[in-house]
């Protein structure tokens, strides 16, 4: 009977071991699988928008909206789109994702942060210049709304959540476009003259040039402190430095330009056909084609996995050397066409 007794207890005691067991296994493997399929997911959403035809689109929310394509029109279409694919690309918005795989990427939210960058300040020239007569106009009701919507935190999860305050700032787009474009209400103005332009480009060439400098930084280079006194020539200073971009940052950095080259790509191809008439006027139409192809080449695919840091002459490529330089020659073609504008 003893014996009866123990064999059942030791018997009971296998069973469990062997329930713990499958249990574990199962927990590994679905632990794998979940894995496996957030890989999977990150590979997915890491994936860069396409480039999208300006004109093509623009046609397509002329017909949507039964109206004719007036001055203006392609720029401020060209806006919505490029915010509705912040929105609407795979994954949606990510940079205020708390979960995998959003939480561990880091390069798509540089990459959103370059395009946002892009569209605050255009929305901001609407706003300011554009859609202004004179100092003295008042602002249109719609682009008072939408560009400090396209400035909300560009991190917030919830309370409220950054894609429900952007989704105001492209409705506000929308609802000025349609006023722009409806011939009974004309109280919506798209002023498409050289000062305007003019002042929108002398931002961006402070920000390209300061974006191609962060990818140039990528090798290191020497600089001379801000706080040196002019030295007799006889002298030599020891306030040089090497600055350098931190190699956790680089890739950062890269997918900000290209995120910012995507989103100029598109606002010059607008700019292209809405302010054709004073671009051949200020014979500028040449140097606005030559920041297109300079911006359509920094948008060529990568081949390489990660980015690459090699040194300036060494074996490896330097993928921020190349996005520097596409970079360097677009803001050259700004520069000289900002001088044309300012012609008389």
């Amino acid at each position: 009977m003893w014996s009866k007794t123990k064999r059942f207890f030791r018997g009971s005691a296998g069973d469990t071991r062997g329930g713990a067991g499958k249990v574990a296994k199962l927990l590994v493997a679905l632990l794998v699988v979940y894995l496996v399929v957030v890989a999977i997911l990150g590979i997915y959403w890491s994936s860069e928008p396409n480039t999208f035809s300006v004109k093509e689109q623009t046609r397509e929310t002329a017909r949507a909206m039964d109206r004719e394509m007036v001055t203006g029109f392609t720029t401020t279409a060209t806006l919505i789109k490029m915010a509705e694919t912040l929105l609407n690309k795979p994954g949606g918005y990510i940079t205020n994702d708390l979960f995998p795989p959003g939480v561990w990427m880091d390069n798509m939210p540089r990459w959103e942060f370059g395009v946002l960058v892009q569209l605050r300040d255009m929305t901001r020239a609407l706003r300011k210049d554009i859609s202004r007569s004179q100092s003295q106009s008042a602002e249109d009701p719609d682009l008072t709304v939408a560009e400090p919507q396209m400035h909300f935190d560009n991190s917030s999860w919830v309370l409220p959540a950054t894609e429900s305050e952007y989704q105001k700032g492209i409705d506000a787009l929308k609802r000025y476009l349609s006023r722009l474009s409806d011939p009974q209400q004309p109280r919506a103005q798209f002023y498409a003259r050289a000062d305007n332009l003019n002042n929108w480009l002398a931002d961006l060439e402070t920000r390209l040039g300061s974006l191609s400098r962060r990818l140039s930084e990528s090798v290191g280079k020497q600089s001379i402190g801000e706080g040196m006194r002019e030295l007799p020539e006889t002298e030599t200073s020891d306030e040089y430095k090497v600055v350098r971009t931190p190699w956790s940052q680089i890739d950062d950095v890269f997918y900000e330009a290209r995120g910012t080259s995507w989103a100029l790509l598109h606002i010059f191809r607008a700019i292209e056909v809405d302010f054709r008439k004073v671009l051949m006027d200020k014979n500028a139409l040449v140097s606005v084609r030559q920041v297109i192809i300079e911006l359509e080449g920094s948008q060529e695919s990568m081949w390489s996995p990660v980015v690459l840091n090699g040194s300036g002459f060494g074996i490896l490529a330097n993928h921020s050397l190349t996005m520097a330089s596409y970079l360097a020659r677009a803001n050259s073609a700004i520069t000289d066409l900002r001088e044309l504008l300012s012609q008389g």
